[in-house]
């Protein structure tokens, strides 16, 4: 009994000491900070302290029914089935992996593994090491974050020692320098720095090693030898024990400034001194300042204005001062003119130009008193009217022109003479419009400027004569040309001289005609009475006695043109086809123009009939179809057309003669006035008149060495029924 006492004792105490050495352990264990985990082969937890527990965020009751592997599948199982196979092959294995715990969070761990051969488990302890990656990671993107920055930087940047020689430099401060990386190893601070500024480098020096950083600006000679300016900001133990600078080139800066400064200092000066009032005001116009021309436009002391509103000075009800004001804040800028009030009652028209926010936000107007001006204007605009008034109602043509005779402003009286559009008058020469014939007249004549007659060509090609004057510098370099068309004035006067040799020829011919009937009826009387009484023996008395009678034949027919001209006949007007009265005086001439080889083609369109004294045309028409056959002794074509027109009716009646120069044709119908040898001009005479009192007209065309055509116009309707 005492033996088993004894062993009972001895089995209490050895139990005591293994618990008492399971206790030092279990606290050894949990007082572990890495995390210690007892697995079985296929991963299950086994044990676990509690550093796996805040490890893995989980009890241990939780943690107790987990495997590892449901916190590694981020690890590829490959990777994970050689980790066990080193386990069992060397009993240990280190490595590192990443771990997703349950809420989802990843953490970086130093896993031990090691392997019990007599149990059959496993021990790993896992230390977070997240952190120390994270750290690792950081100083990582750093590292490159400087090296990117040091290299992408804009300002250079140099890292040197306390003697100034280079340790490295980036890309930016060798551009800035003009000098090569490699070269600039051999080199040091100094050399880039003026002698002079030697001392002050290096008091910044000893102040960046008190300090640890200074700032400061120097001048820089570069490798071209140019120098900059450059600000400088030093850092001390940077890497190692060496400084680093940043430096920036402030050479445009520094000149821009300078630059703004001047600016600035005329600003000032143009805003003190200009004529014009200058005002600053905010958004609501109070008046933030103002230059001394705007207390003079404002009728204000300077002091005054400046503490003003601007709205004070207008009319807020004033429909274009509300739109003015909409459009400036809308636009942001306006010019535009309005009527202001001034303190005294006075008003003044100014002009004005405001721009929104240019100085420091506010707003910029510049104004000018414009009301003498608009007075001088409205003025001026009432003279241009009166004088425009006269200018464009002036019977007579009037244009200026400039010192090289070209049109600039014309009247419509002078673009009736000239018988263009103002658009196309303008810019054209006055010379071009001379006559080849006048051309040097006018020239000589524009010194003079008298009043002279001058043929021109209008814009139709139509001839007109024209009366011009001409009053140079008017105003400077303008002079002004009055001209008047004579044209219709000589043409009124030429017929005006053909009537009263009319008259003449009448008077004449009454003269004639009664002193010269009498004894030619008495001459034809006895010649008929002495031809019967020698009777028909003697043919050559015969042949004389046929040409007496023929001569006094054409000696009667002259008298009784003569007596067409001398009193007005008894004219009986009816309804005739001039159609008709045509064909009928070409059916009695044909014998006639066949025998001097002549052919007479005629055409009649269907016309209307017309009040007229038929056997009188047909005197018309018989005068000049025997005018185109005595002009073409050796025969050809006469061509006679009766067709309708706008006017009326035109009879068209064309020879192939010699034709008549354009001098000679204006003088046809004049009394004595013939293109042939034995003419008297009378039957033309005689026709012209005729034609006129049937209210129509007789136009020429002639070509010499082509023909002569005759257009008879006659009006459809007139008042002679």
């Amino acid at each position: 009994m005492m033996e088993e006492s004894a062993f009972i004792q001895l089995s209490k105490q050895e139990k005591e000491a293994i618990d008492e050495r399971m206790s030092r352990y279990d606290f050894m264990l949990q007082q572990v900070t890495d995390a210690m985990i007892v697995v079985k082969d296929d991963g299950t937890f086994v044990e676990v302290n509690e550093a796996a527990c805040r490890l893995f965020r989980a009890p241990k009751e939780q943690l107790l029914r987990k495997k590892f592997q449901e916190y590694t599948y981020l690890v590829p199982e490959h990777i994970f089935q050689f980790q066990k196979q080193m386990l069992r092959k060397f009993g240990a294995y280190d490595d590192e992996l990443v771990i997703r715990l349950a809420d989802g969070e990843l953490k970086h761990v130093q896993l031990f593994m090691r392997r019990h051969q007599e149990q059959q488990f496993d021990l790993y302890m896992i230390r977070d090491i997240s952190s120390k990656k994270a750290l690792e990671r950081e100083r990582t993107i750093n590292e490159t974050l400087f090296k990117d920055l040091f290299n992408r930087a804009g300002d250079g940047i140099v890292i040197f020692d306390g003697q100034g020689r280079f340790i490295d430099a980036n890309p930016s401060f060798c551009t800035s320098v003009n000098v090569k990386r490699e070269e600039l190893f051999k080199l040091s601070i100094q050399t880039f720095i003026p002698i002079e500024y030697h001392d002050l480098f290096d008091q910044l020096l000893l102040t960046l090693k008190r300090n640890g950083t200074v700032s400061s600006e120097l001048p820089f000679i570069l490798g071209d030898g140019m120098q900059k300016l450059f600000e400088l900001t030093l850092t001390a133990n940077v890497h190692s024990g060496f400084f680093m600078a940043i430096m920036r080139n402030v050479t445009e800066k520094r000149n821009m400034e300078i630059n703004l400064q001047r600016s600035e200092e005329r600003f000032r000066a143009i805003f003190e001194q200009a004529h014009e009032a200058i005002i600053i005001c905010d958004n609501f116009g109070n008046i933030l300042r103002a230059n001394p021309a705007a207390s003079r436009t404002f009728e204000l002391p300077l002091h005054d204005l400046v503490h003003a509103n601007l709205l004070q000075f207008m009319d807020g009800k004033n429909k274009k001062v509300r739109d003015v004001l909409r459009q400036f804040f809308r636009v942001g800028q306006i010019r535009d003119e309005l009527t202001f009030h001034m303190p005294n009652g006075e008003k003044k028209q100014l002009e004005f130009t405001s721009k929104k926010g240019v100085i420091n936000g506010y707003h910029l107007t510049i104004f000018r008193n414009v009301s003498e001006r608009r007075k001088m204007e409205k003025q001026l605009r009432e003279q241009e009217q009166k004088f425009r008034s006269v200018f464009n109602h002036a019977m007579d043509g009037i244009v200026l022109i400039d010192d090289q005779q070209r049109i600039f402003d014309a009247n419509p009286a002078a673009c009736r003479i000239f018988s263009l559009q103002k658009e196309q008058l303008l810019e054209k020469c006055m010379h071009e419009f001379i006559g080849s014939n006048d051309l040097m007249k006018f020239q000589t004549w524009l010194n003079d400027g008298e009043e002279e007659e001058f043929c021109i060509i209008d814009g139709e090609g139509k001839k007109k004569i024209v009366e011009l004057s001409f009053k140079p510098n008017i105003i400077e370099h303008v002079g002004l040309m009055m001209m008047r068309d004579m044209t219709e004035k000589k043409e009124m006067e030429e017929q005006l001289r053909k009537s009263d040799t009319l008259n003449v020829v009448g008077q004449l011919a009454a003269g004639i005609a009664h002193e010269i009937r009498n004894p030619m009826t008495a001459l034809k009387g006895f010649i008929q009475l002495l031809q019967g009484s020698i009777g028909n023996d003697c043919e050559q008395h015969n042949m004389y006695f046929h040409v007496i009678m023929s001569e006094l034949k054409r000696i009667e027919s002259i008298i009784t043109e003569f007596l067409v001209l001398a009193k007005p006949q008894a004219i009986h007007y009816e309804r005739g086809d001039v159609a008709k009265i045509m064909q009928e005086t070409v059916d009695l001439l044909s014998v006639q123009a066949t025998m001097h080889n002549i052919q007479i083609e005629a055409t009649y369109e269907q016309v209307p009939l017309i009040y007229c004294e038929p056997k009188q045309l047909k005197q018309v028409f018989i005068n000049i179809l025997k005018n185109a056959i005595e002009v073409m002794p050796n025969g050809g074509t006469i061509t006679v057309s009766v067709s309708r027109v706008e006017e009326g009716i035109r009879i068209a009646i064309r020879d192939e003669g010699s034709g008549i120069p354009k001098e000679k044709i204006k003088k046809l119908g004049e009394p004595f006035y013939t293109t042939k040898e034995r003419g008297t001009g009378l039957g033309l005479m005689v026709s012209y008149k005729i034609i006129e009192e049937h209210h129509g007209r007789i136009d020429v065309e002639s070509e010499v060495g082509v023909g002569t055509t005759f257009y008879i116009t006659l009006p459809v309707t007139n008042d002679m029924q």
